[in-house]
């Protein structure tokens, strides 16, 4: 066994073999033919290139190298591109910390019975004057960057599921199409991450019709991989075990704590009502640019209800929100 599979169990070595390609035998090899692509686009900075982090890339397209080093080049592609978005992506960084604190994303302890995260947003939490789709995009991106760190999840992958309750008609107006092409780029063209399902659960119909403005953008794979269960818990369970689900999904856990992952992140200096200074976890993906440093004066207190998400020129994130581009979804 490689050192690259140090800390993996027998049955997940063997479900990568079968199910990604993986082959310890040739697993150097396949990961040498990989950097020596990199040559080849020398216009973007490619800022690591070690053996374990290309690994996640191979094993996110089934160890197709070819596939596997256009989505490296896309991963970084997409931080040179958005480079606003990465300066300071950590989580004591104030619009990540709002949003982390706001419960996005959710992150259950648990995994389900196949090996795989289970991912929570809960849509009605996005207070729109306390936190940008953006900075929600953002500590997404960062919980990932965490996450994918485990060689488990690499080859078990992620489940997300999104309760759309009391996610309002005006909140849903603001989900303009430029941000959420830079969501979708983000998520599915550019991060080594592999999601066995998408779980949509009471939405109501105007979600219906911004799913499908969005369809275009979406890969065959992926649009298989969503799943729209409207009030139908049941169809759920039949995809997710209640064992693996809180309450608010039907399942037999306790009601999730919005904290949780939070505190994960923040480490020992959480706390609901003063600033973070702890930084646990600093992505270095992209270049160093100094940090801008923002007020926080929203209300520390939220309320708990039933959250979501769903390439760009260089822009200022209050240009991205604020851009002129028609919402999805007209206001009368």
């Amino acid at each position: 066994m490689t050192h690259l599979h140090a800390g993996l169990n027998p049955e997940t070595i063997e479900k990568g073999r079968l199910e990604l390609n993986e082959n310890p035998d040739t697993l150097h090899q396949d990961i040498q033919q990989v950097r020596d692509m990199i040559i080849t686009r020398p216009d973007i900075g490619f800022l690591r290139t070690d053996d374990a982090f290309i690994l996640r890339f191979l094993r996110a397209r089934k160890f197709n190298q070819m596939e596997a080093f256009r989505l490296l080049a896309q991963y970084f592609q997409y931080r040179q591109l958005n480079l606003d978005m990465f300066k300071n992506l950590k989580a004591d960084d104030p619009g990540i910390k709002r949003a982390l604190m706001d419960g996005f994303p959710g992150v259950l302890e648990n995994r389900d019975h196949y090996g795989r995260k289970i991912l929570l947003l809960f849509a009605a939490n996005w207070d729109q004057s306390r936190n940008s789709f953006v900075d929600i995009l953002r500590a997404i991106l960062l919980s990932l960057e965490v996450l994918i760190e485990d060689q488990e999840l690499q080859i078990n992958g992620f489940i997300l599921i999104i309760d759309w309750s009391n996610f309002s008609f005006k909140q849903a107006s603001k989900l303009t199409p430029s941000i959420l092409r830079l969501a979708i780029e983000g998520l599915q063209d550019s991060f080594p991450a592999r999601f066995g399902g998408v779980h949509f659960v009471n939405q109501p119909w105007y979600i219906h019709a911004l799913y499908t403005i969005i369809k275009p953008f979406l890969k065959d794979k992926t649009r298989k991989r969503i799943f729209l269960h409207g009030n139908n818990l049941n169809s759920l369970h039949q995809l997710i075990h209640p064992d693996c689900l809180p309450s608010e999904f039907g399942g037999t856990l306790p009601p999730y704590d919005m904290g949780t992952w939070a505190r994960t992140l923040l480490g020992p200096d959480y706390n609901d009502e003063n600033e973070y200074t702890h930084s646990s976890y600093n992505v270095i993906h992209v270049k160093h640019v100094p940090a801008i440093v923002e007020g926080e004066d929203s209300p520390k207190y939220m309320k708990r209800s039933h959250s979501v998400v769903e390439p760009g020129t260089l822009r200022h994130e209050e240009e991205r929100e604020n851009e002129n581009t028609q919402p999805l979804l007209a206001l009368d």
